[in-house]
């Protein structure tokens, strides 16, 4: 058996969403602060899904009720 067990599904889905123009601004701003930090350049639509991610990982009371829900 290996160590690594099988890697997950990673077929990326695509999502359509409609934001509002102070939240494209927001994202937008956004995008700059982290190209000034990181001197990378970083399209909003690669920064949404690791926000979301950060987002969903840290919203405490979601973790638990997975959790009781046995996911």
């Amino acid at each position: 058996m290996l160590k690594l067990g099988k890697l997950p599904d990673r077929t990326p889905i695509k999502l359509t969403v409609t934001v509002t123009p102070d939240l494209h601004r927001s994202l937008t701003d956004y995008a700059a602060v982290y190209r000034e930090a990181y001197g990378d350049k970083a399209e909003i639509a690669d920064l949404v899904p690791a926000m979301l991610e950060a987002f969903l990982a840290g919203d405490r009371e979601f973790v638990k009720a997975l959790k009781a829900k046995g996911g």
